[in-house]
């Protein structure tokens, strides 16, 4: 049924809003409770850090968010003018952020030792807003992949038409992207108990280049993308 009424397209968000629960994870647990997909939170934070006495509070989630907004912006320029109707082109972004803070984290921040200092989670924070931009439609993203809260209300709206008529597919799309989300986030807690620091930073880096050469190989190269 699954094969059937889901396009590629689809079926592809599941996997890579997995992609975006496991760098969540890799991001919190080993840092100082930073936030890279729940903006809602980081805007949250900036604004309250100021009325509790915690400066540093605004100023990180603050970055946090802008450093998400550039990643946005610039994958969606990247769409607009290097990449359009190629779906692995900001996956390529991600994958090169979180490189990058592998790499400062090595080099610059101390190695392995914990917590993650905020740097390289600006670089992961840039990269999940690059792969919120995956899935664009008429200059729009149309599947936003780490917005779990705009996923809940639609399972949420999805449930209430099968209660009057409708039909599980109503619903059953959002609820397998949450549970890819949630997926992604259960296999990153795992991994954060046996490693953590410049490891897990490189083992999300993997696992994105992994997910890049899938949906370029899978996807792209096959004629599946519309």
């Amino acid at each position: 049924m699954i094969r059937e009424r889901y396009d590629s397209e689809t079926k592809l968000s599941w996997v890579l809003a997995a992609l975006a629960g496991l760098l969540a994870a890799t991001a919190f647990t080993h840092s100082e409770g930073y936030f890279v997909t729940f903006m809602t939170g980081n805007a949250g934070r900036a604004v309250l850090g100021v009325f509790t006495g915690n400066q540093w509070l605004s100023i990180s989630a603050a970055a946090l968010l802008v450093s998400f907004l550039a990643g946005v912006v610039t994958a969606a320029l990247c769409h607009r003018r290097l990449w359009p109707e190629r779906p692995h082109g900001a996956l390529t972004l991600t994958a090169g952020a979180l490189i990058a803070a592998t790499l400062v984290d090595w080099l610059w921040e101390g190695g392995p030792e914990l917590p993650l200092p905020l740097l390289p989670i600006l670089l992961v924070a840039f990269g999940v807003g690059a792969l919120n931009t995956t899935f664009v439609r008429d200059g729009e993203v149309s599947i936003p992949l780490s917005y779990v809260t705009g996923t809940v209300v639609k399972l949420g709206q999805g449930i209430e038409r099968h209660i009057n008529g409708g039909t599980a597919q109503d619903w059953l799309g959002y609820f397998l992207l949450l549970a890819g989300y949630m997926l992604g986030a259960v296999i990153g807690g795992f991994i954060s108990a046996v490693t953590g620091g410049t490891w897990m930073l490189a083992i999300a880096s993997v696992v994105c280049v992994l997910a890049t050469l899938y949906t370029y190989r899978y996807v792209y190269r096959r004629g599946l993308w519309k």
